[in-house]
């Protein structure tokens, strides 16, 4: 899975609805509005680097309201969550 991060600048009176919107794209796991330069932080998780092309110039720049984005591609993920996982295998009883 690739897992891009797309700060994402827009229509200040419009935010809401343009976090919705591209909240509601298949390949969009996460919208988060922020403080600071950008306006939404988008998290998009694909199986190939091609669909990222589709997801993020193809739809999400497309959206009514969205000035400008940049995209940031993830080598690697590391969350609390997977080390939970990770240190209770074999721990069942």
């Amino acid at each position: 899975m690739i897992t891009a991060i797309v700060l994402i600048k827009t229509s200040v009176d419009r935010i809401p609805e343009i976090a919705e919107s591209i909240a509601a794209l298949d390949s969009v796991s996460e919208v988060f509005s922020v403080t600071g330069t950008y306006d939404l932080i988008a998290m998009v998780r694909v199986r190939a680097h091609d669909e990222l092309a589709e997801v993020i110039p193809g739809r999400i720049s497309k959206i009514p309201g969205v000035e400008a984005t940049d995209t940031h591609v993830a080598f690697r993920t590391y969350s609390q969550h997977d080390l939970e996982a990770a240190f209770a295998i074999g721990l069942d009883g």
